[in-house]
Parts: C-alpha cells; sequence; structure tokens
C-alpha cells in the first residue's frame, strides 16, 4: 500500500470510529447518569434502577385509568382536602404532572378562573384523554402538554405551583425531572408531592409506590430543594411541599 493509500485508509477508520463513539458532550452526559444511578436485580414491579438507594417502580399504563377515576378515591384520599391546602388564587398558574385522566387537573382549573394549568403527560392514550374531556368540558385555562422522561416542557420561570400526585416514585429520571421542573418555577413558586406513605407497612400499596419522608427529603434536597411545608392530614399519603433553595 502507497502512502496516499494508507493515508486514505486511516482517515476512513477515524471517520468510522467517531461516528461509532459518542462526542465529548455525549460523553459527558452518559458518565453523569452512571454516576447518578445504579442499577441491580429488578425486584417485582421495580425497574432496577436505583436513585439515591430507592429503586425506581415500574409506571403505570394507561391500562389504570379506571383505577385513577374509582368512585372511592375521594374517600379514601381526601382530594377535596389537598386541594383546598394548595391555597390557590384565582390567578395562578399550575401544572400537574403525570396528570393521567386528570382527576386533579379538572378539579384545580375550577378554582384558578383566571389563571392556567398545565396537564403534562408522557403517554399518549392519556394526552387524548385529556384533550378530549378538556373541549367537552370547554376548559379553556388548560393546556394539555406532551413531557418525556427527562423534562415536562414546561415554560422556564412561570409556574407558581407543580404538583404530583404518587407519580414522582416512577419517574424514570428523577434528577433531570426535578431540576427542569425547578427552572419553571417561579423564584417563589412550590412542589407538591403527594406520596403514599412508606412508613406504613399496613397499607394496602405495593412496595415501590409508596415512599418515606426521609426519602424524599434526601432527593429533593440533592436536587436544590427545601421542605416548605410537611401536612400529615390525608388518611392515607404524604403532603409535602418543596420551595427552591
Amino acid at each position: 500500500m502507497d502512502r496516499r493509500a494508507s493515508l486514505k485508509f486511516l482517515i476512513i477508520i477515524a471517520l468510522i470510529s467517531g461516528a461509532c463513539h459518542p462526542t465529548s458532550t455525549d460523553g459527558q452526559k452518559a458518565n453523569t447518569t452512571d454516576t447518578i444511578y445504579t442499577l441491580q436485580k429488578a425486584s417485582p414491579d421495580g425497574t432496577g434502577k436505583f436513585y439515591l438507594g430507592r429503586e425506581i417502580s415500574q409506571v403505570m399504563g394507561s391500562g389504570g385509568g379506571q383505577w385513577l377515576e374509582r368512585d372511592e378515591r375521594q374517600q379514601e384520599e381526601n382530594v377535596d382536602a389537598a386541594i383546598a391546602n394548595m391555597k390557590l388564587k384565582k390567578t395562578d398558574v399550575v401544572a400537574d404532572i403525570g396528570a393521567g385522566t386528570g382527576y386533579y387537573t379538572f378539579r384545580i382549573a375550577k378554582e384558578i378562573p383566571m389563571g392556567k394549568i398545565y396537564a403534562v403527560e408522557i403517554q399518549d392514550e392519556f394526552i387524548n384523554f385529556l384533550n378530549n374531556k378538556k373541549d367537552k368540558l370547554n376548559a379553556k385555562n388548560m393546556e394539555v402538554i406532551k413531557g418525556t422522561t427527562q423534562s415536562p416542557n414546561l415554560p422556564e420561570n412561570s409556574i407558581d405551583l407543580v404538583m404530583m400526585a404518587d407519580v414522582y416514585h416512577e419517574l424514570e429520571f428523577p434528577h433531570e425531572m426535578l431540576q427542569a421542573i425547578r427552572r419553571s418555577l417561579k423564584p417563589d413558586g412550590k412542589l407538591l408531592l403527594l406520596e403514599y406513605r412508606g412508613e406504613d407497612q399496613a397499607l394496602a400499596i405495593k412496595r415501590l409506590h409508596k415512599t418515606t419522608i426521609v426519602q424524599l427529603n434526601k432527593e429533593l434536597e440533592a436536587n436544590g430543594y427545601k421542605l416548605f411545608f410537611d401536612g400529615e392530614f390525608l388518611p392515607i399519603q404524604h403532603y409535602l411541599i418543596y420551595q427552591k433553595k
């Protein structure tokens, strides 16, 4: 092989090698992810992916829509009290992440007639359901947003209250989502987590779908939040409001 042919061969090999490996930016992201999450053998209903010692649960699919809309939910969870304690102003901007069928979304929309509520979902079946119900109810102050596993795709510095009802434990990328939510909050904006009490062993909810205050505080503090209000007035859920540090 002459010198020119040899040089051409080396250039081709270099191009192929570059195409098969991530750029330096992608490599940094991959390394960051590797340091944030660990992988182990998955437990029942788990993903095998751990964040700060907690195994992330599997996501409830759209087939669980009927359970979200069950007649007993108000009695079991006291949703009216949960919304009342949000202390919403009529002009507030709220985001319901993991809105599902909109059980909370549409109730909150009535409380903020001059404000706005974003219903954030990643599952197309739920998105179609939300849009159809929005049109049926003529909920003009509601907007349905398709999020991703790493971002709710909310406008930055625009939200008074972000809420997740029994959703946080299912987030595939909790670190990335908490950072994205933090960017979307106004300086005095709040994040509300409703999570089944992991401290209650008798509570008939799958283990990975329950969380403890200690674990939630650890994860939120690691992402630049501090506990603002701990309301233990609901029958089976924690009611935890966080704000930016």
